[in-house]
């Protein structure tokens, strides 16, 4: 299968590349620069210059090919609106240059848009009304099923890890707590994220392109909750500082640095694999987070 992957030169695109590539799949990439297209035809790919703002990029290059993997996501932690908007126009773009094709349309969505406070599920849809702009981008997508597109969400779990990770929810934590001296958990720190390791996304991406049912949601997560306490302190080892409890006002200074993203720290939103691992014949066989944040490559001398 001739894939178009945007994002592909990310943390969890590049992964998913990889895997794409080791399955006998060939991968056209979205480049908006010179060097990330090196980058792509280093690894095995083909490059497709472009950006996701660029929507004529983006049709031209899922109508070359048999199926498309959106992970692309232009983050912009001070104007989080913006970013969500490029992410619902360029889901539209892709969407329209597929319609009646029967192509599969794998995009990453999120764990945290529903069931705050008890495990989600895979069938369960985004709380339109809590679930901020990307619970109304996964039902927009979703929705293509019914336009002849095979449209499979892939909600990734919070903490999606690895080493590598330098942008992710891990990597603002730590750089937070360094820069306050101090690890820091919200009140008890009972509410709980869930994990998983960029391989075990990735696989869980390709299997999703390969035979995901239209329409459908399936999650890539392998840690259904890791208390936050436990990440807290194991942050403040890996750094060799403290590791408190603050209420949620001193708690909102501490992680200040992750704009629009602060109140992930404070909130519970576990998500369960169940109906993944059987829709897709998938297990997780990568580090937990736990087993991650110990291995230490999250806290680079400086």
């Amino acid at each position: 299968m001739r894939v178009f992957v945007t994002g592909a030169t990310g943390f969890i695109g590049s992964a998913v590349v990889q895997e794409l590539l080791e399955a006998g799949h060939e991968v056209l990439g979205l480049a908006r620069s010179r060097a990330s297209a090196d980058t792509l035809v280093e690894r095995g790919a083909q490059a497709h210059r472009g950006s996701l703002e660029d929507l004529d990029s983006l049709a031209s290059g899922a109508r070359a090919a048999d199926g498309v993997v959106h992970l692309g996501f232009s983050l912009d932690v001070a104007d989080l609106a913006a970013s969500f908007a490029v992410e619902r126009a360029a889901l539209g773009a892709l969407g329209t240059a597929l319609e009646g094709s029967d192509k599969a349309l794998v995009f990453a969505s999120g764990t945290a848009m529903a069931a705050i406070g008890r495990v989600l599920s895979e069938d369960e849809a985004p709380d339109l009304a809590t679930g901020g702009p990307r619970a109304a981008t996964e039902v927009e997508a979703l929705a293509l099923a019914e336009r002849g597109v095979r449209a499979v969400a892939v909600r990734m779990a919070t903490a999606v890890h690895g080493p590598g990770d330098t942008h992710g929810f891990l990597p603002l934590f730590v750089g937070a707590a360094r820069a306050a001296g101090t690890s820091a958990y919200v009140d008890q720190g009972a509410n709980r994220l869930p994990g998983v390791h960029r391989r075990d996304a990735a696989t869980v991406v390709r299997r999703a392109l390969e035979s995901g049912g239209a329409g459908t949601r399936v999650h890539a997560v392998s840690d259904t909750g890791v208390p936050f306490r436990a990440i807290a302190e194991a942050i403040g080892a890996g750094l060799g500082i403290p590791t408190v409890g603050l209420d949620r006002e001193r708690a909102g200074e501490h992680f200040a640095a992750l704009g629009g993203f602060a109140a992930i720290a404070g909130m519970d939103i576990p998500a369960d694999n169940t109906l993944t691992r059987a829709r897709l014949d998938w297990a997780p066989t990568h580090p937990g987070l736990l087993d991650e944040l110990a291995a230490g490559h999250y806290f680079p001398q400086l």
